[in-house]
């Protein structure tokens, strides 16, 4: 039985008890403990089901690469499915239940899926689910959708919270064993900003457990100093619990850390997700166990040999009295040397190897009386829920029983495949090791950026390298590499330190057990054990004709489980190779995709939930608005003032007012929220010439001009005006809701089809408040503030300048979007409520008042300006526009253009902008269809335009609106029926959509 020992447990503190439930049952374990030591402690070896045969399921690692040990962890509110038992810490009140079962844990009634595992091989759904038709709809998919799944989804909102830090470095080291701390330490003592990173919650790794001698001293003793070292550097930060989730181009890496999963006590922050930019970044990953493929591996009680080392000397806990080692390499006595010296015996180390080798660990196992049988390998394993005895066999034949051995616990190791997750993710390429028979990393074949260079470099056990010596010198080689790259060096004096070698036995790759396994035994081998995969279901893709890696895959679900493949794909690429008399390499290897080990969804997300899931966004003068009266409209992820209300008044009479007021006065508009791109650069002007319909590059200094923006399909996407600041720099404004889209817009044709142009795109949208002062008397007020001259002489309409006006540094726009006197003037974000102040107080006897977006409405409605997204749904060109004058005739191309020459865009049957008038005054609803003589082939009434856009008008006293209509400028003064939701037909007339001011009198003064 797997029990708690007297001795070990260097990672415990025994003097903290810590009590828990596993199905409601209660245990007890100690600070320190993961939930799987504890589990193994209290002798719970059975902790889940497999998916698809509902298999007895046991722990079988200590660490990410875990299949099987899964549980839904917490209650509601901090409930969390699939938490990995050996990387969840315990703690007091901890709660866990088992997945994928019922009734229970113990009697799963989806264990008879084993008896029918003839009927069920690898891709049988493929085969079986397509007919008869009916009964996809009917029976199969609702069984699917039932049984789909793991662990459960929590119902309850959760309670916790979760961040997002940036960070920058020189050096980016993931992973905190010997390897990662020694090249963390060389390029700290350079100078160089290093960041180290460790997953785990202590630095060392694997050495403290397996010993060795680092400067003729314990390894631990080094771990120490250099922990020590690091920690007292200024230019390092050092993160445990933090896993490195993924590597992205330029640098950009995502690091995850658990704050307090293993504290929930405390206050803050749960998870933390880490954005990294580092000049270089070193993987110091380690290493992966392989298992071993025999008939019964599954059986609970059969453990990695490491992992089962793992437990006994860092959680002092045993997973049997008995144990059997069955092994290939070197690596695994050490497990049978910590078994031994902890007390348990070990009736016998089965090593595939044909015969004794000249090596350290055969002698000291000779030396503790283990006895070893070389040549041997494992038939089948005894056993239904836990390990009960071994069977064994030659490995070179096919099976037959040569003894039986009793034992409760099995120890395995087929071997080590290096983390090399991290390099493959942007696209560092492996070469086969015949050595230790696992993938490296190709040193040929590294990430390399956009300029070429390489970027991610790999230390210790990640590169293949396993003698400790050797893990310490590539880490100290993979720091001065790097150093290189970010401008550092070494001290001259500076050396890597010296570990000890073992003297060490050739591996021998084993894939099965024994080598000619039978069918029978095949069909009982397994590799994915989540996924319920076999040897046997791999041979039987190769044979069925999918012989491609990532086609295998699929067709048998290996490597798609919760835990990707760490410890199931290299056994699945074997076995492919030798269905196929392929080599391993012959056959290559699948996607390595981040994260490297999930990562929680809400990390993801971060603050942004609840209420700030869409952050809002405020202007300067948000807080004045709100002090006076405004009513909000959210625009995009603005708040802009809808209209002001004073009094008792309605929303209605206040935006009717401020129409009037700004007709005949002077009114205020927080403009702040309108897109600003700037464009700069030698190729700016070309660039904007392709983005925009008119021509940009021949604008002048200091002049403005309007613009419209198309997409690639040629539908209109936004308008705004464009300034030219100096030679190589335009500003383009863009729609309150555009500024963010249209900046990626932007970005996405500079790198990806015009990456050779020379410009840079910044959004200064928050850097500046703008302000609009419009109507008759805005020169009056900007006059009596003083300072430039605003007179129409020194700056004219579609003009811009910079200067300064009541002491303010500004920069102003004669445009106007309302077709009064108008003047955008731009300051500094933090000088914009004071600015707009010194406008009210100047305004203060001309009139002055603010308006709102409604307003704003109204007012270019009466002129007859068009609104994106009013006028526009996505469908909408600018031809449709009446805006022909707005397309470049000069230019040879520009984004959707030819789009526009299609036969539909060009089809003069396309709705066409006018202006309408209903024949009472009143106001057309909006969004209305107007109807036309007869019915279509459904049987509705023809549908020959639409309204876009409809208000009252105080200026005019009467409902004006602006809509899209067949032939609509060919059909002046023809009247047409809109019929409204509530059962009204309101008639209007076809008239000029330009209502106010057609000749621009008013804006020109």
């Amino acid at each position: 039985m797997s029990t708690r020992l007297a001795t070990g447990g260097r990672l415990l503190n025994k003097s903290k008890a810590v009590k828990f439930r596993f199905n409601g049952k209660h245990m007890d374990g100690y600070e320190g403990d993961t939930l799987a030591s504890a589990l193994l402690a209290n002798d719970q070896m059975l902790v889940g089901r497999s998916f698809k045969y509902h298999r007895p399921r046991g722990i079988v690692a200590a660490g990410p690469e875990e299949p099987n040990g899964l549980v839904n962890l917490g209650e509601e509110g901090k409930f969390e499915p699939n938490a990995r038992v050996t990387t969840t810490e315990l703690f007091d009140g901890l709660s866990a239940q088992s997945q994928n079962h019922w009734p229970s844990l113990d009697f799963d009634v989806g264990a008879i899926n084993k008896h029918l595992s003839r009927f069920l091989p690898a891709g049988f759904y493929y085969k079986m689910f397509i007919h008869p038709r009916p009964l996809w709809k009917h029976v199969y998919e609702p069984i699917i959708r039932h049984s789909a799944g793991l662990g459960r989804a929590p119902k309850a909102r959760d309670v916790d919270t979760y961040e997002h830090f940036y960070a920058f470095c020189d050096v980016l080291v993931i992973g905190g064993g010997v390897a990662g701390l020694e090249a963390a330490r060389a390029a700290a003592i350079s100078g160089a900003r290093v960041m180290i990173i460790e997953q785990t919650p202590h630095w060392g790794g694997r050495t403290p457990v397996d010993g060795g001698e680092i400067n003729g001293a314990p390894a631990q003793s080094w771990i120490d100093a250099t922990i020590a070292e690091l920690e007292a550097m200024e230019n390092v930060t050092m993160r445990t619990r933090t896993m490195g989730a993924g590597v992205y181009d330029h640098g950009y890496v995502l690091g995850y850390e658990q704050l307090t999963d293993h504290a929930p006590e405390k206050a803050g922050p749960r998870h933390r997700l880490w954005r990294v930019r580092a000049g270089q970044i070193i993987t110091a990953t380690g290493a992966i166990e392989r298992p071993l493929s025999f008939a019964g591996n599954d059986i609970p009680g059969v453990m990695l040999a490491a992992s089962l080392r793992d437990y006994v000397v860092n959680y002092g806990v045993s997973a049997g009295d008995r144990t059997v080692v069955v092994t290939n390499n070197d690596d695994a006595y050490l497990t049978a040397f910590a078994l031994k010296h902890a007390g348990l015996d070990v009736p016998a180390i089965l090593d595939a190897r044909p015969t004794a080798q000249n090596s350290d660990v055969m002698e000291q196992a000779e030396a503790l009386g283990i006895r070893v049988m070389m040549g041997h390998g494992v038939s089948s394993i005894k056993g239904g829920k836990r390990v009960t005895g071994v069977a064994v066999c030659a490995q070179a034949g096919e099976g037959a029983v040569l003894e039986e051995i009793e034992c409760d616990a099995i120890a395995m190791s087929g071997g080590w495949s290096p983390v090399v997750h991290l390099w493959s993710h942007c696209g560092g390429k492996l070469t086969w090791d015949t050595k230790y028979a696992c993938f490296n990393p190709d040193p040929d074949n590294p990430p390399k950026g956009a300029d070429g260079m390489q970027f991610v470099s790999t230390a210790g056990a990640a590169s293949g390298r396993f003698q400790l010596d050797d893990v310490l010198n590539d880490a100290f080689a993979a720091a001065d590499g790097v150093l290189r790259c970010v401008g550092h060096k070494l001290p001259k004096a500076a050396a890597a330190p010296k570990g000890n070698r073992r003297k060490e036995a050739p591996m021998a790759p084993v894939w099965l057990m024994p080598q000619g396994a039978s069918v029978k035994l095949r069909e009982k081998a397994w590799l994915d054990y989540q996924n319920d995969v076999k040897v046997s279901d791999v041979r039987l893709a190769a044979q069925e004709g999918f012989v491609s890696v990532e086609h295998a895959k699929r067709y048998t679900t290996l490597g798609m489980a919760t835990d990707q493949g760490k410890l199931s794909n290299i056994n699945g690429l074997a076995t492919l190779a030798n269905a196929m008399g392929e080599e391993i390499p012959a056959v290559g290897t699948t996607t390595f995709r981040p994260p490297y080990h999930p990562i929680s969804m809400a990390s993801i997300g971060g603050e942004a939930r609840n209420e700030i899931f869409q952050p809002i966004r405020r202007t300067a003068l948000y807080d004045w608005h709100e002090n006076n009266g405004a009513v909000w409209e959210p625009v995009g992820q603005w708040r802009r003032p809808y209209a002001y209300r004073q009094g008792d008044e309605t929303t209605h009479d206040a935006v009717m007012r401020e129409v009037s007021n700004t007709r005949t006065n002077m009114g205020l508009l927080d403009a702040s929220t309108l897109g600003k791109l700037i464009v700069k650069g030698p190729d700016a002007g070309r660039f904007l010439d392709m983005l925009y319909t008119n021509m940009m590059s021949t604008l002048k200094i200091g002049k403005c001009r309007y613009g419209l923006m198309c997409n690639d399909n040629g539908f209109l996407i936004d308008d705004g005006v464009v300034a030219r600041i100096d030679e190589d720099t335009w500003l383009c404004h863009t729609t309150t809701g555009g500024a963010d889209s249209i900046h990626a817009h932007m970005e996405e044709w500079l790198q990806t089809e015009w990456w050779d142009m020379k410009v840079y795109v910044a959004n200064v949208t928050e850097q500046y408040a703008q302000v609009a002062v419009v109507g008759p008397n805005a020169r009056k007020a900007l006059e009596k503030l003083g300072g430039m001259d605003v007179s129409k002489e020194a700056l004219g309409f579609m003009e811009w300048a910079d200067g300064e006006i009541g002491g303010f540094k500004v920069r102003v726009y004669r445009i106007s979007f309302s077709g009064e006197l108008s003047y955008e003037i731009a300051v500094d974000a933090n000088h914009g409520q004071a600015f707009w102040d010194a406008l009210m107080a100047a305004g203060a006897d001309l009139g002055v008042m603010p308006y709102g977006t409604e307003c704003l409405h109204i007012l270019r409605a009466e002129k007859g300006f068009i609104m994106i997204g009013d006028e526009t749904d996505g469908t909408v060109i600018p031809q449709d526009l009446n805006l022909h004058w707005a397309l470049s005739k000069k230019k040879e191309d520009y984004l959707g253009k030819r789009a526009q020459q299609r036969s539909h865009m060009a089809d003069p049957n396309r709705w066409k902008l006018v202006g309408l008038e209903t024949t009472d005054g009143s106001v057309l609803p909006d969004g209305a269809y107007a109807v036309g003589e007869g019915n279509n082939e459904n049987g509705q009434r023809n549908m020959i335009g639409r309204v876009t856009s409809s208000y009252h008008s105080p200026t005019l006293g009467k409902g004006i609106a602006m809509g899209l209509v067949l032939h609509g400028p060919d059909r002046m003064g023809e009247v047409l029926e809109f019929p409204g939701t509530d059962g009204k037909t309101y008639n209007a007339r076809i008239v000029d959509p330009v209502f106010y001011d057609k000749e621009g009198e008013k804006q020109n003064v």
